[in-house]
Order: structure tokens, then C-alpha cells, then sequence
């Protein structure tokens, strides 16, 4: 899988004229890879996804996945929300088993996808569970599992954890490197979180606000993420403070600015 996106730009008329949201934008994503965008609120990270999602199209620029140009949504591209998206009617097994009931998987082998699907996320014994039963972790897991069924070729996610609190927010992070590791799954990830995205990804795109443009990408790499006390490591420290730093450059040029806000992400 080779994720590609070539000089995009994106922009939205508003009564006041128009707004650029995203200024070229060149990144790439290989099989296998962890890779996070960082960003302030509002710099375009969440409209960067549905463009890659392909549920919103580029004003200029194209994206590529293995070297096809994306034109709107696919199964090739798996995609997990901050608010969960799962459908409160039905039961924890029926919602993961949905993507595979659009592409005309048979009901047997939907039934043993999903089985498989939950069992590796730990909710096998919440299959017949609705969404409204489950914390929010929970609810979260059930929509990585829905996503995995479908065997995507990348999974997006945006925010997916910033509805949590604290400590079910680290669970998860741990939780998701996990099953990054044990399916080779190819993630693509975008938060405001700098600690989240220096303790999941391999690299970090830091794009800047008002419009988006990639300032930096950074390699990342840690040496032991599942010692819980990753985070105070000198090393990680030191990736965070270079990160905090082109962010706080960019929001003091953004305050001497006479510019119009951009629209939120």
C-alpha cells in the first residue's frame, strides 16, 4: 500500500469570499507505517482526512492510493471518528459486520469476521451488547474492529480518542499499537495531541494553521513504547519540545496576523 498526496489544496466560498483551508500539501504514507499529522484546532487536519477519505474532493492536487488516483470513498480506505459512529440499534456483532454486508459478504462468513474481529479487540464477549451498554473505550474498539473487518488498506483515523478521558485515553493508545503491531495495519492519524502523536507514530507531519501547510515532518523513534513510562524519557521530551516549538511559531505569526480566521477543521 503507498498512500500519495500531490500538491493539495483546498478551498470553501463563504459569503465573505474564499477560504483556503489546505495550501500544498505533499505527503505520502508506505505499507505498514504509523504516520501522524499535528495540529492546532482548526488548521484543516479533520478536512485533510475526508479529502484522503475521499468524502470531500481537492480544489487542486490529487491523492493516489497505489498509484490510483481516489475519487471518492472505498473500502480500500478504513475510517474511524472521534464520536464513534456506530448505529445504536443494532447489537456490537451487527455493527462491525455492517462494511462487510455492503460488499456482499454471505451471512456465515460475516458472522465469523466479525467473531474474529472482536475477539482480537477484546469484545467477543459484548457481541450481542448494544452501543449504549458500553463505555466509551469500549465503543471505540468496536469501531476499530468494524474497520479492521473490512481489510482496508489504510485505516484513517481523526481524533478517535479525544472524547476519552485521561486513562482510558493511554489504554487505548497502548491498545492500538497493539493491534498496528499484530495486523500491520497501515495508519494514518490525526490529532492535536503532541504526546499522541510522538508515542504512536513512526513519523509526524506537523502542519501549521491558517491555511494548512506541512512545516515539518519528523522521524520518530522511541526505544521501548510499551515501558508505560515512555513519556518521560529525555528522547521523548526532546521530540516534543521541537514539535511544541514550530507550533508555538506558527500561533505567534497567526496572532501578529491581520488575516481572517480560517473555518475549524
Amino acid at each position: 500500500m503507498h498512500l500519495e498526496v500531490n500538491q493539495l489544496h483546498k478551498q470553501f466560498k463563504t459569503r465573505h469570499g474564499l477560504l483556503t483551508a489546505l495550501k500544498n500539501i505533499n505527503l505520502h504514507v508506505e505499507e505498514g507505517e504509523f504516520v501522524c499529522t499535528v495540529g492546532v484546532s482548526g488548521c484543516g487536519k479533520s478536512t485533510l482526512l475526508r479529502l484522503i477519505a475521499g468524502l470531500d474532493t481537492p480544489t487542486t492536487g490529487e491523492i493516489l492510493v497505489d498509484g490510483v488516483r481516489m475519487t471518492g470513498p472505498g473500502s480500500d480506505r478504513g475510517m474511524i471518528f472521534q464520536s464513534y459512529t456506530l448505529y445504536p440499534w443494532m447489537s456490537v456483532t451487527e455493527n462491525v459486520e455492517f462494511g462487510l454486508k455492503l460488499q456482499g459478504v454471505s451471512k456465515v462468513l460475516r458472522r465469523q469476521q466479525a467473531a474474529y474481529y472482536l475477539e482480537m479487540v477484546g469484545l467477543l464477549g459484548f457481541a450481542k451488547a448494544l452501543p449504549q451498554e458500553l463505555s466509551g473505550g469500549m465503543k471505540q474498539r468496536v469501531a476499530i474492529a468494524r474497520a479492521l473487518a473490512s481489510r482496508p488498506k489504510i485505516l484513517l483515523m481523526d481524533e478517535p480518542f479525544g472524547a476519552l478521558d485521561v486513562q482510558t485515553k493511554e489504554v487505548m493508545q497502548q491498545f492500538l499499537l497493539e493491534i498496528w503491531r499484530s495486523t500491520n495495519t497501515t495508519i494514518f492519524l490525526i490529532t492535536h495531541d503532541v504526546e499522541e502523536a510522538i508515542f504512536l507514530s513512526q513519523r509526524i507531519y506537523v502542519l501549521s494553521p491558517r491555511p494548512g501547510t506541512i512545516k515539518q515532518e519528523l522521524q520518530i523513534q522511541l526505544p521501548n513504547k510499551s515501558d508505560p513510562q515512555v513519556k518521560r524519557y529525555p528522547i521523548f521530551q526532546k521530540y516534543k519540545d521541537q514539535v511544541i516549538n514550530i507550533l508555538r511559531h506558527d500561533a505567534e505569526q497567526l496572532n501578529d496576523s491581520s488575516e481572517p480566521l480560517e473555518i475549524s477543521n
